[in-house]
C-alpha cells in the first residue's frame, strides 16, 4: 500500500515497509514519506494524526535542522535518563506528538512552533 494523502493540508506519502522500521516502533516519518510496519496502521487515524504532527515539525524546521535538533536532543535525554525509551519519549518532538495525537483537530489549531512547550 503506497498512497499518497493530504489530510488537513498535511501531504505525505504513505509507505507499507516491514524491513524498514524497528520492532518497537509502528511508523517513521522523514517529509513526505510516513512508513509504516503493518498495512493496517495506514487506517489509524490516531497513528497517522501523531505522524502528521511530526510533519508539520518538520516542515517548520525546514527538514534537516529537525533530524539535527531531534537528534541532538535524544543523546542529551539518554545522557539524562539512560533509558532508551525514556529517552525517546522525552523528545520535544514526541512529547507534543504524543500529547495531541488523539486530537485529531489539533493541526487546525496548533501555533507554530508548538513543540518548543514541550522542552
Amino acid at each position: 500500500m503506497n498512497e499518497f494523502f493530504e489530510i488537513n493540508a498535511i501531504k505525505m506519502i504513505l509507505l507499507i515497509v516491514r524491513l524498514f522500521t524497528n520492532k518497537h516502533y509502528r511508523g517513521i516519518t522523514i517529509y513526505p514519506f510516513v512508513i509504516l510496519t503493518q498495512k493496517e496502521d495506514g487506517r489509524n487515524a490516531v497513528l497517522l494524526n501523531h505522524e502528521k504532527i511530526h510533519i508539520r515539525q518538520q516542515l517548520e524546521l525546514l527538514v534537516i535542522p529537525f533530524f539535527i535538533w531531534y537528534g541532538l536532543e535524544f543523546l542529551i535525554r539518554f545522557l539524562m535518563y539512560r533509558n532508551w525509551s525514556k529517552a525517546y519519549r522525552n523528545i520535544s518532538f514526541e512529547r507534543e506528538s504524543y500529547a495531541n495525537e488523539e486530537d485529531l483537530d489539533y493541526l487546525q489549531q496548533r501555533s507554530f512552533w508548538k513543540w518548543i512547550k514541550y522542552l
